[in-house]
């Protein structure tokens, strides 16, 4: 969510306007300002049309589209440029030659395309061809299209039977090197009453790629979300709004796959808001999509559908924490036997060991002696990462960042019975493993840490709050939170008051004495009295 504090971040929407408010610049504005984004919009046609019949597209000249960016460049220069309709050649050539010009400036510009062909009440909004297209097309880094458009992006043709959305966001990166292709699933019927959304992503910018024109080593992740159709006839403008969405959150700094996540919240919000009314006209009445505010509902986001979700969708939940409705409360990640052993004594509900850059016969030992001295507490000791030593050796849990997630076996963890905690970064990585109905869940960093390199992955409090939010409504069946990443104890108080079962922290004790001239026990202390009142 947005900073208040903050200044708003600015995005550009260059689309056309329509007369019926339902679609176009109306769209982009009402979702850019529920979003709490500015919004500067340059108008590239007039169009006439209503709810059931487009009639006619004029286009804005060029020159006039020139004078409006000369004058916003400088004064509110955006972070983000959302593109919808482009009505001619003319402005074709004339954005991809913006673009190339803004981006020459500002490195980390993106640029959101919603590649708008067909009038979803009938008619064309233009008669360009994928060729006259290619200059935009090898300049923007985020498209959006439907699954027609996408057919039509990757030359398939409209009456092709290829669906399968991975082929064709390969096809359409293979032509114009375009970072993320976002293939909509809200026109395919062949999902079982889900609509399924397809991001084929390339991990690094390919900005100097396009410049160039020098193909790089890249790593492509893939994001599937899917989530119920919802039955309303007010869905005019939903294109437009999902991909100023996406532009929206993309401006405030959030990464790709949860941007997609927030995104896919907004339109089934947005959806769900109308189909009552719907329902009432007879599902005749083609209505204008209802933006409305940041989604927060936990109902309204889709599921994850990856390997790792299909993999495990019939692995029971593992053991939980048997807290007893007690606080969870501190949870010292500590590097070595010495401050375990000076941590055990202290009363503490979880500790979890992390070493490192040890042999294997050494690794094993530290764990085996680690696990021993905790039988004679009642703290729960979590081991870090080792899960096969963890299991052996009989310790209380195991702790699995997202890295190592995919190359641990789940199976054998949760037939040991040990727990399981899992890392999470954002909420998209925080409901995939909720699916995995893990023992606990850590989120972070939430703020910058000197432990860890969390580039791009700073949630801060206004995220932590979001991801609480996530969980079912049912307290019985919500997973504990573990907030981690910068916490002192300057900042706990803060941290604590967002509701979550526990707050991790490294240095704040181990360094306690040179920040604070405080001893490691006093420490804990302050923090636990700190949680406890949270």
């Amino acid at each position: 969510m947005t900073d208040l504090n903050k200044k708003k971040p600015i995005i550009w929407t260059i689309s056309g306007s329509d007369c019926s408010g339902g679609a176009g610049i109306a769209a982009d504005i009402k979702t850019g300002h529920g979003l709490g984004v500015e919004v500067c919009h340059l108008i590239t046609a007039n169009t006439v049309q209503n709810s059931s019949l487009l009639i006619s597209v004029n286009p804005v000249s060029v020159d006039i589209l020139q004078q409006q960016f000369e004058a916003l460049i400088t004064d509110k220069p955006p972070s983000v440029i959302k593109i919808g309709l482009v009505a001619n050649v003319e402005q074709v050539q004339w954005l991809a030659k913006l673009l190339e010009q803004v981006k020459h400036s500002n490195k980390n510009l993106i640029s959101v395309y919603d590649p708008v062909g067909q009038a979803s009440v009938g008619g064309s909004f233009s008669a360009l061809t994928i060729e006259q297209l290619t200059p935009l097309l090898k300049q923007v880094d985020v498209i959006t299209p439907n699954l027609m458009e996408a057919k039509n992006l990757a030359r398939f043709g409209p009456v092709a039977k290829e669906t399968n959305a991975e082929k064709l966001a390969k096809k359409i990166y293979d032509d114009f090197l375009i970072t993320s292709i976002i293939i909509k699933g809200g026109h395919s019927d062949k999902d079982n009453g889900l609509a399924i959304d397809y991001c084929y992503h390339q991990l690094n910018q390919l900005s100097e790629e396009k410049q160039d024109n020098q193909e790089k080593q890249h790593q492509v992740i893939s994001y599937q979300l899917s989530s119920p159709r919802i039955n309303t006839h007010y869905s005019h403008g939903g294109g437009c709004s999902f991909a100023t969405a996406l532009a929206s959150f993309l401006a405030q700094g959030y990464l790709m796959r949860d941007a997609l996540m927030l995104s896919k919240a907004f339109i089934s919000q947005g959806l769900s808001a109308s189909e009552q009314v719907s329902e009432l006209n007879g599902h005749q009445y083609y209505g204008a999509f209802e933006q409305q505010n940041w989604p927060c509902n936990a109902k309204f986001f889709p599921n994850v559908v990856d390997q790792l979700s299909l993999q495990y969708h019939d692995l029971p939940a593992f053991n939980s924490l048997e807290l007893k409705d007690k606080k969870l409360g501190l949870y010292p990640v500590i590097a070595s036997l010495y401050w375990l052993k000076r941590l055990l004594p202290l009363g503490l509900e979880i500790i979890q060991l992390r070493v490192k850059n040890l042999s294997e016969d050494e690794l094993e030992q530290v764990i085996i002696t680690a696990v021993e001295l905790a039988k004679d507490y009642n703290t729960r000791l979590f081991i870090n990462d080792y899960w096969q030593l963890a299991i052996k050796h009989g310790a209380y849990g195991v702790h699995i960042g997202q890295e190592d997630l995919a190359d641990a076996d789940l199976v054998a963890i949760q037939q040991s019975g040990i727990r399981l905690g899992i890392s999470t970064h954002g909420c998209y990585e925080f409901l995939l493993a909720q699916q995995l109905q893990p023992s606990y869940l850590a989120i972070g960093a939430i703020f910058p840490t000197k432990t860890k390199d969390m580039t791009g992955q700073i949630q801060g409090l206004d995220n932590l709050r979001q991801v609480l939010a996530l969980r079912p409504a049912e307290k019985a069946l919500q997973i504990p939170v573990v907030a981690i990443g910068g916490i002192t104890l300057e900042r706990a108080q803060e941290v604590a008051v967002t509701g979550v079962e526990s707050i991790a922290v490294v240095t704040a004790i181990t360094e306690a004495t040179q920040s604070h001239g405080i001893s490691p026990e006093q420490a804990v202390t302050a923090f636990e009295q700190i949680i406890a009142k949270g």
